[in-house]
């Protein structure tokens, strides 16, 4: 599985694909584009959802102007649903291949390090679901390091992709609708303001979302610990 990953890593490179991965090139290539789209519409989406997973499986730069991509090309809604399901089967790759390949290793080399892979390891054992779903709801880790880390933490697969899943919805949604609009933008001769993740309307209700899965998980390891006193 990591020969394979490496394999596709270094096809990408070779390619060239991740300096196509811009505004301008999205808005140099929107006839071509939409008219695919227009004429087989499921075959894009499918395509979409394969290079999004492929994007996430080797890390590759660019998956903010993919989600972008999605909700120009399809809409909020089936944007939005068509890059979650991407991303959380490139995430489960990645899951599958570190635990597979590296793990033994990295594990050693990260409980002798420390550092903060250590860290997410620390909490994703204390309590994987709650843990790896406010990461994802709000990225106090970068994405890949979140699924290294479940994979050497051994995480449960299933509460693994179900936090994924879950705690990517949120943002994934709000710059899918960015991407919506973008075609409107982009004809004015104007750039899209990504930096509305930050406003307080928007960024405010994803902390709150982030910080009450903490709780929850926080009361969940207590109640535990309290069973396991008892």
């Amino acid at each position: 599985p990591l020969l394979i990953l490496a394999m596709i890593a270094a096809a990408i490179l070779a390619s060239g694909v991740g300096r196509q991965l811009s505004l301008d090139a999205l808005q140099h290539n929107e006839t071509a584009l939409r008219g695919f789209v227009a004429r087989h519409r499921l075959l894009a989406i499918a395509a979409y959802v394969a290079l999004y997973a492929v994007a996430t499986a080797v890390s590759l730069p660019g998956a903010l102007v993919l989600t972008l991509a999605g909700g120009f090309l399809f809409g909020t809604w089936i944007g939005g649903s068509a890059t979650v399901v991407g991303a959380t089967i490139g995430a489960i790759a990645v899951f599958y291949v570190v635990r597979s390949s590296l793990g033994a290793a990295l594990r050693e080399r990260a409980e002798a390090t420390g550092g903060r892979l250590k860290a997410v390891m620390d909490g994703i054992q204390s309590g994987a679901f709650g843990y790896i779903l406010t990461l994802r709801l709000i990225p106090l880790a970068p994405f890949w390091l979140v699924n290294v880390a479940s994979a050497l933490a051994n995480a449960p697969l299933r509460a693994y992709a179900l936090a994924t899943l879950i705690g990517i919805v949120p943002a994934t949604f709000i710059y899918s609708s960015i991407g919506a609009g973008l075609s409107q933008v982009l004809a004015r001769g104007g750039r899209p303001d990504l930096g509305i993740i930050f406003e307080p309307y928007v960024f405010g209700p994803l902390t709150a979302l982030g910080l009450l899965s903490l709780g929850a998980t926080l009361v969940q390891r207590r109640m535990a610990a309290r069973k396991t006193a008892a």
